[in-house]
């Protein structure tokens, strides 16, 4: 498949932290010291800063925001829309370690499908679970601790995000969620993999970025109204394990969180002939399930990068503000 116009650009995962690791350090502190309301207080001004300082991750959330409007007038915003996405983007990343710290509970989190919640439970084999940069699924946690014989690996892209991989191993060195940082997918990587799906674990991966080895193995996707460039690595990592895919997605309510966790398919077959086909097909049906939850809560999808094809398309910079390591 040809690239787009943002291949002449720097992959997101070649985009510089901005410096991002010490300031959650900070700001963890804080919270630490002085609690909720003096986080808030930094959080602002440090928002404010980064908003104005990435133009990149203010352009793509400006165009995500206006998309959505669209479709969900009241959901989003008439004024300051981009800083409150930022701001929503900073909270996040407090309950993010909030989590790996065991700090939210398990009344926080409500679960949506029991009957899915009753299907890893009672299977004893591993799948798949594409996640997204939707919510804070850093609160999978919690999904392991419902089920305390399940295991989670979850996939991460280490040129990106090995500093803040290595603060959250800090903050949970017990936490019986993985984190396997993976590049490419090689044979002794798919190996492991299998393994660890055989064993009853879960692998973990993120459905809305496209591949770090670039943009050869995507589909062009309807999502939200335009073309959209989707990973296809996923889905052909099922194809490759045989085994079932679950799509999961947490997304905070008040002061709590709920996860929204549904069975995709029962596995994927990519015949020789129509592979492609195939593929954009799953791919095309993920897009839907993403758009749908996207519209349930617009401003918690924290996909700061340009994310359309064509002429939609914003030009890259050196920073970029991410939060979902991949």
């Amino acid at each position: 498949m040809a690239k787009s116009e943002s291949a002449k650009a720097a992959h997101w995962a070649q985009l510089s932290e901005s410096g991002t690791v010490l300031g959650m350090r900070l700001l963890l502190l804080v919270y630490r010291l002085f609690g909720r309301s003096a986080f808030y207080l930094i959080l602002y001004p440090v928002m404010v800063y980064y908003y104005w300082r990435t133009p990149v991750a203010r352009a793509a959330s400006q165009q995500f925001l206006a998309r959505i409007r669209v479709l969900e007038p009241q959901a989003v915003p008439r004024y300051w829309a981009g800083l409150r996405h930022f701001m929503a983007f900073g909270d996040a990343i407090l309950d993010k370690f909030l989590a790996w710290m065991g700090r939210i509970r398990r009344d926080d989190v409500q679960f949506d499908e029991q009957a899915s919640i009753a299907q890893l439970d009672q299977s004893g084999r591993g799948g798949v679970i594409v996640v997204s940069h939707l919510g804070n699924i850093e609160v999978c946690r919690a999904l392991a601790y419902r089920l305390p014989g399940i295991r989670l690996t979850i996939l991460v892209h280490t040129r990106h995000a090995a500093k803040f991989n290595a603060l959250l191993s800090r903050l949970a060195p017990e936490s019986p969620i993985n984190l396997l940082q993976v590049t490419e997918m090689t044979p002794a990587t798919a190996m492991l993999l299998a393994e660890r799906v055989d064993a009853g674990e879960y692998v973990v991966i993120a459905g809305d970025r496209i591949p770090v080895s670039g943009e050869l193995r995507v589909s062009g996707v309807s999502f939200l109204g335009a073309r959209a460039l989707f990973p296809q690595g996923p889905f052909i990592l099922a194809a490759l394990l045989r085994c079932p895919v679950m799509l999961m997605f947490c997304i905070k309510q008040g002061s709590g969180y709920r996860i929204y966790l549904e069975h995709f398919l029962d596995g994927i077959h990519l015949p020789r002939k129509s592979r492609q086909q195939a593929l954009d097909a799953v791919l095309q049906q993920y897009a839907q399930r993403l758009e749908h939850y996207c519209r349930i809560a617009p401003m918690q999808w924290f996909n700061f990068f340009p994310f359309w094809c064509g002429n939609d398309q914003v030009e890259q910079s050196d920073t970029v503000v991410d939060r979902n390591n991949g």
